[in-house]
């Protein structure tokens, strides 16, 4: 009898022993989700590659206006030659076509005068680190251009992207740009500079 009531109350003791163990649920965590990434609202966009400058047809109001220190001394105004045809030519002492190119330029200017033309020469050096080097070029070559230094913002515009010397404009009396270059060819400048100045003084007399 014993025996069998030891027998029942381990049968019992193991029924509710699985019972308990059945209620134990294993789960594995679930890993943490992401929000994808969204870009800015206001997203600043990318940066795109510098466009060439626009061609320089005329002169600016503001550089007209702008005074143009001058080699020896004074300054002066591009607005001061209005109504005549104006040459530019942008030079620096250190330049070797620049000091070739003079002597063909020189020649058209000495044609000229006397008529509604002026001649301008623009060193693109610093007055303040070139002085000497530019007066030493000055005493080896005649250069009766009305002298002058082109600051930065006044280089700038004239060059209008196009960052060499010698560089000549030749600029009508409305002051449009007739004609831009940049280089020296022997033998040919002088010539060139001749005819388009004779097209701008045909332009004028038209009006």
């Amino acid at each position: 009898m014993s025996k069998l009531f030891l027998l029942l109350f381990l049968v019992a003791a193991s029924a509710l022993d699985t019972a308990s163990q059945s209620g134990r649920r294993i789960t594995t965590p679930r890993p943490t989700e992401t929000a994808p990434m969204q870009p800015p609202l206001n997203a600043e966009p990318e940066p795109q590659p510098a466009s060439a400058p626009l061609e320089l047809l005329s002169l600016p109001e503001s550089l007209r206006e702008r005074q143009i220190k001058g080699l020896d001394s004074g300054s002066f105004r591009f607005a001061d030659f209005q109504g005549k045809v104006v040459v530019v030519n942008l030079w620096a002492s250190w330049c070797g076509p620049c000091r070739r190119e003079v002597p063909e330029y020189e020649k058209v200017r000495k044609a000229y005068a006397g008529r509604d033309v002026e001649f301008i020469g623009l060193t693109t050096e610093d007055p303040r680190t070139s002085s000497e080097r530019v007066k030493s070029f000055l005493r080896d070559i005649s250069f009766g251009f009305r002298l002058g230094w082109a600051d930065r913002e006044t280089a700038r515009t004239l060059m209008n992207g196009k960052n060499a010397v010698p560089q000549t404009l030749v600029i009508d009396a409305e002051g449009r740009i007739v004609s831009q270059w940049r280089g020296y060819s022997p033998g040919r400048s002088g010539d060139k500079l001749k005819q388009t100045i004779d097209h701008a003084l045909l332009t004028a007399q038209r009006m």
